[in-house]
């Protein structure tokens, strides 16, 4: 024991005071062991859990889906209906927990240990998960990545208060890059989640506690759910000839309609249009016409239904897929992220970018299919959450393509800026500012 304690405090005589020093401050009592041991345990626990919501997301699709194909027609009463339930609900018993949950986490950095008690609860993120799974079963387009975040985000601070810690804004943005790195089970896109977009700065300093923190998270699912890429292993190449071609086409279309969803949004949530203020003023009523619209769409269509994952994957392997899936799906994912129910749009997003990916083949028929489909996601992801970092790490990690990276933040980084030729602000960040806003309104 000797030994261990001159190596912690060299050139120093062990004594007994010294030893009980050395415990208070780095024993199991000690605040920086405790913080330790919540961030540790915590990310165990969002690697469970964020598998627990997979499965259950993907289950209530699966039975939706099902559904609309054995009642062809009768989405068209049930899936408004459903909007208008879970906006009442939501507004009713968990107003925190609409929109996609990533606004929220950002808004609970200003001071975390109080967003506890709200924008990250866990009365706030139970709803918020079984809210977002009503939403899938009415035939919403949306997914549970965003929501991850928010309950990963929970999740550490639930810990933090069980030992008695205080909770940092580092922690928070670690939680929610945890959700990340477990959703989809991509630990580097996680990192870069946490310092691109969670944090919005790259100067932010990360800890090897947060790393663990992430890097736990997405091996505690993985050992759940098994070695798997989410999409498949498609590994497309492009040859630079073709990429000097098709990267600024890609980044300047994709990235230009991922900043008209970002600025559709933000002027539903903050505007004071007509359209935006007779929303806020009956939501329900709005929410059951943004569910018609979903579910005219769903029944015309049969594709635009819920996150689009299938569609998006069979376009990336290089199947047909109708033209018009592309536009169809950003107008369903338009309308439930303005409905006001709970839900991501991270799933959704990809799915439309590969619908415009498919769009650009028709301008490059000679070029790899699936490299054209994955350009195309890259370009909207980026030109929507405007974090090309991650959409690149994103779909390197979910589509082993990393011969395709060059080309892929060619494209990312032209989406990025072409996106803000139409909305300058960043669409997290601009929905956090509500959040923040019903915070100082709710302070007495």
């Amino acid at each position: 024991m000797a030994g261990i304690f001159d190596r912690l405090l060299p050139g120093k005589r062990w004594t007994p005071s010294r030893y009980r020093a050395l415990l208070r401050a780095r024993g199991p009592r000690s605040t920086l062991f405790r913080t330790r041991a919540a961030i540790l345990v915590g990310a165990i626990m969002v690697g469970i859990v964020a598998t627990l919501f997979a499965k259950a997301a993907d289950e209530a699709g699966a039975a939706f889906d099902g559904f609309a194909r054995h009642c062809h027609w009768l989405p068209l009463s049930t899936t408004p209906l459903t909007f208008m339930g879970l906006v009442w609900v939501t507004r009713r018993y968990a107003p925190l927990a609409r929109g996609s949950g990533i606004p929220q986490v950002i808004a609970a950095k200003a001071d975390p240990n109080a967003a506890t008690e709200t924008l990250i609860s866990i009365r706030t993120v139970a709803a918020k998960a079984v809210l977002t799974i009503g939403a899938v079963l009415g035939g919403a387009s949306v997914g549970r990545e965003g929501p991850t975040v928010q309950l990963a985000a929970a999740i550490m601070g639930f810990t933090h208060r069980v030992v008695r810690v205080p909770l940092r804004g580092g922690v928070v943005i670690a939680g929610g890059a945890a959700g990340v790195a477990a959703a989809f089970n991509t630990p580097l896109a996680g990192l870069l989640f946490a310092i691109e977009e969670l944090a919005s700065a790259y100067e932010q300093r990360v800890t090897l506690l947060v790393l663990a923190a992430i890097v736990i998270a997405g091996m505690v699912a993985q050992s759940v759910q098994g070695d798997y890429i989410y999409f498949g292993a498609i590994g497309a190449h492009l040859p630079l000839s073709s990429a000097l071609l098709v990267a600024p086409v890609a980044g300047i279309v994709a990235g230009m309609a991922g900043g008209l969803f970002s600025r559709v949004l933000l002027a539903m949530a903050r505007g004071r249009n007509r359209l935006a203020r007779w929303s806020r003023d009956h939501p329900v009523i709005f929410a059951g016409l943004c569910g018609g619209i979903v579910a005219v769409l769903g029944v015309v269509t049969g594709l635009t239904w819920g996150t689009g994952y299938a569609a998006a994957r069979a376009m990336i392997v290089g199947v047909d897929a109708p033209l018009w899936f592309g536009p169809a799906k950003l107008i369903a994912t338009a309308a439930t992220a303005i409905a006001g129910l709970p839900g991501g749009i991270f799933a959704p997003s990809l799915a439309v970018g590969a619908g415009i990916g498919n769009l650009l083949r028709e301008i490059f028929p000679g070029e790899p299919a699936s490299a054209i489909v994955i350009l195309g996601m890259v370009g909207y992801f980026a030109g929507v959450v405007r974090a090309p970092l991650t959409a690149v790490i994103i779909l390197s990690e979910t589509t082993a393509s990393r011969g395709l990276m060059l080309p892929m933040f060619a494209t990312a980084f032209i989406a990025d800026a072409a996106s803000q030729w139409v909305c300058r602000e960043k669409l997290y960040h601009g929905l956090s500012k509500t959040f923040a806003m019903t915070e100082t309104t709710r302070s007495p």
